[in-house]
């Protein structure tokens, strides 16, 4: 299979908006060039002064956004939509694009993945990195085209409110699973068990290799193809969904049908120009917001759920 890499070049300041659109296009495979903050970053994740002359010619005005797009499902369709959505958000970009063979789509991206420290217990180690010497809890993923490496915020942040809030022996609802990352993560830190659900046929299996890699299998680590919790059975003391406002929104129709009574709901994937929206509904709905979390113009909000308890 053949694939066709989208590149699109945008004001560093309209990232996080180009971002968002271009999840709508593809929810997977795309990585981002932003040098904005090259000197602090290279001091913070490397530890270095010493930066290479290539990267520090790189414009600190502009992000570039790479989107791998199957030839089947028509790139030229993804162009389109990205033109018109930037259009209608008037965000100036620049497009183009160019094949790439399956081979380097599934292993460019990588030299970009390092091992990652997520707060105060966990370690994202890629696969095919070699194991460091730490105390953390080390969590393998590859998370080959699912979403979820756990270096974007949106991730980052959900697994920031894991490590505080799940509780030995609780049971997670993961619904949008992608790579199974936050369920797994769930289990490390104490979680007895943890249910995944996904649309993607790819992400499913990915998340179950992923499981496997981490030493967890059914029962105790289930993932299910689904679209949201319509195959879903039982109560949860913690629901989590890192998706996009949108499918948040619609998924607090019934998601306290999933939920114990002090139960716990983690919801991420929200820009902030929806966060208010996110909040409000989540209160119709009869949930206590306990705590917020952003980073990058992204957020996190952690509620419980107050219904379903007798008087």
């Amino acid at each position: 299979m053949d694939w066709t890499e989208i590149f699109v070049k945008v004001n560093i300041n309209d990232m996080d908006k180009a971002c968002d659109i271009c999840t709508m296009t593809v929810p997977y495979g795309f990585y981002i060039e932003d040098y904005s903050n090259l000197e602090n970053e290279a001091q913070e994740i490397a530890h270095i002064d010493l930066i290479d002359k290539e990267l520090i010619a790189k414009p600190r005005d502009k992000a570039i956004i790479h989107i791998y797009i199957d030839n089947e499902n028509n790139p030229n369709d993804a162009v389109d939509f990205i033109k018109y959505q930037f259009e209608a958000q008037n965000i100036e970009c620049e497009i183009d694009t160019g094949n790439i063979s399956q081979e380097d789509w599934a292993n460019n991206w990588k030299k970009y993945f390092k091992p990652t420290e997520i707060g105060e217990k966990l370690l994202i180690l890629p696969e095919w990195e070699s194991k460091p010497q730490t105390d953390r809890k080390i969590l393998k993923i590859d998370p080959g085209a699912a979403f979820g490496t756990g270096t974007h915020s949106t991730t980052k942040l959900c697994l920031t409110a894991i490590e505080k809030y799940v509780k030995t022996g609780d049971k997670i609802l993961d619904i949008g699973t992608g790579s199974g990352i936050l369920s797994i993560a769930s289990l490390l830190v104490g979680a007895k068990e943890s249910l995944g659900v996904d649309i993607d046929k790819l992400a499913v299996k990915t998340a179950i290799e992923n499981g496997r890699k981490n030493g967890f299998w059914e029962p105790e680590y289930k993932i299910l193809c689904g679209d949201l919790a319509e195959k879903v059975t039982g109560k949860f003391d913690v629901c989590i969904a890192n998706i996009v406002a949108d499918v948040i929104i619609r998924l607090c129709e019934n998601i306290s049908d999933f939920i114990k009574p002090n139960g716990l709901f983690i919801t991420s994937g929200i820009i902030d120009s929806r966060v208010d929206e996110v909040l409000s509904v989540l209160k119709s709905a009869d949930f206590e917001i306990i705590e917020t979390y952003n980073e990058k113009g992204w957020y996190c909000i952690v509620s419980k759920y107050n219904g379903g308890n007798l008087c």
